[in-house]
């Protein structure tokens, strides 16, 4: 039986990925969000962290905001890769087989998840 994401999705949380070549752009793409969505930033991540292998931040917003963010992100997204996921309490799902991908699929770092 399939679940109800109303009941199981609990937020979603983007990731943008950047480098030193377009972290300008990220930054632009930073403020926009901050300006027009109702949205909880992340710091910036220089390093790889966790499941991710560049430079991201993280831009958290709730179940309801999905279809006004993410449609302008695909528009938006200024070459940036982006990945969005949903917050079920499932890391691995969330991350694997949950997630969509705005510009290129990264390989991210699953391991961590895998170990009890």
């Amino acid at each position: 039986m399939p679940r109800n994401a109303e009941q199981t999705i609990n937020g979603y949380h983007a990731h943008i990925y950047y480098n030193t070549q377009n972290r300008e752009k990220a930054a632009v793409l930073r403020e926009q969000l901050d300006e027009k969505f109702n949205i909880n930033l992340g710091r910036w991540r220089e390093e790889p962290v966790g499941p991710h292998p560049t430079s991201m931040y993280q831009v958290a917003f709730n179940a309801t905001e999905f279809s006004k963010i993410v449609p302008w992100l695909m528009i938006n997204r200024q070459e940036l890769d982006i990945l969005v996921h949903p917050e079920t309490g499932n890391d691995l799902e969330d991350h694997r087989d949950n997630a969509l991908w705005l510009g290129e699929k990264l390989s991210l770092n699953l391991e961590m998840f895998m170990q009890a």
